[in-house]
């Protein structure tokens, strides 16, 4: 048996207030489902620019100064993820959703807790807006 790729992917957890962004998930993997921002790093791209990158790309917004916050294994379908999640507060602007999110908004973490969001991404919630 050979060994799952691992391919490095990023997310973005953008905080404004006591709310933080989600998108909802427009494909694959974790269709459907509410999750910070990101995906997967593109050749010759840092962590940070891929970061920088996906947020723009799937809500519109960009990041002042983004901070390394964690970093998890995710499994997926038919690949596994090196997941690096950055931390940031919001600048200015509203999220509008793009590229595969069918959805974008700031939510509080009772929000969160109704929607179906990710667990790795509620326990980030949990952390950052004091649960």
């Amino acid at each position: 048996m050979s060994a799952r790729k691992i391919l490095a992917a990023v997310s973005v957890a953008l905080q404004r207030g006591d709310r933080l962004l989600l998108v909802r998930r427009g494909r694959a993997p974790s269709l459907g489902s509410y999750a910070f921002p990101g995906g997967r790093v593109e050749d010759g791209e840092t962590l940070e620019e891929a970061a920088r990158r996906e947020l723009t790309e799937e809500t519109g917004l960009a990041a002042g100064t983004l901070s390394p916050l964690v970093r998890m294994p995710v499994e997926g379908d038919e690949v596994d993820y090196d997941l690096q999640v950055f931390f940031g507060h919001h600048a200015a602007g509203e999220p509008i959703a793009a590229d595969d999110a069918a959805e974008a908004s700031f939510f509080t973490l009772a929000e969160m807790e109704r929607l179906p969001v990710l667990d790795s991404v509620l326990e980030v919630g949990r952390g950052l807006l004091g649960k």
